[in-house]
């Protein structure tokens, strides 16, 4: 069975969004922005992709922005999200591993689309191993 994703860019996040689903055989459920030469803000794009991870629409979410910062902020003003901003395979397999996180944040200008791909593939395909885990998230959700 496909994953379902949630993803959703800002207007310096398009190109990267539009590769990634072009590149991968997922399930989408794009959020928006719809152009790169709208601006738009990305407070919007990462509350909206962050409302529809936590009620269960999808099984993970990607957020991308410029720097990838900015919407990772957005994204965890939801107290049921874990949304990690990530630069290499390293960090998306940890943040999955040690973290749970349930979002993965892109940032179009600092990533270069291939290992902007590699990071997805990898936050995507590595499982939690709860554990001494558990506590710690726990107390993210508050």
């Amino acid at each position: 069975m496909k994953l379902k994703v949630a993803i959703a860019s800002d207007h310096g996040g398009y190109a990267l969004k539009e590769f990634l689903k072009d590149t991968l055989d997922l399930k989408w459920i794009d959020i928006g922005t719809n152009s790169e030469t709208q601006s738009v803000d990305y407070p919007d794009y990462g509350i909206a992709l962050a409302a529809e991870v936590s009620a269960g629409n999808a099984d993970f979410g990607i957020a991308i922005c410029g720097t990838g910062i900015g919407i990772s902020m957005a994204c965890n003003r939801n107290n049921q999200v874990r949304a990690a901003l990530c630069t290499d395979v390293t960090m998306a397999r940890l943040t999955r591993e040690h973290n749970d996180a349930n979002i993965l944040c892109l940032g179009a200008r600092i990533t270069g689309t291939e290992t902007a791909l590699d990071i997805v593939k990898t936050f995507l395909e590595t499982e939690f191993e709860g554990g001494r885990h558990i506590d710690r998230i726990a107390k993210l959700e508050v």
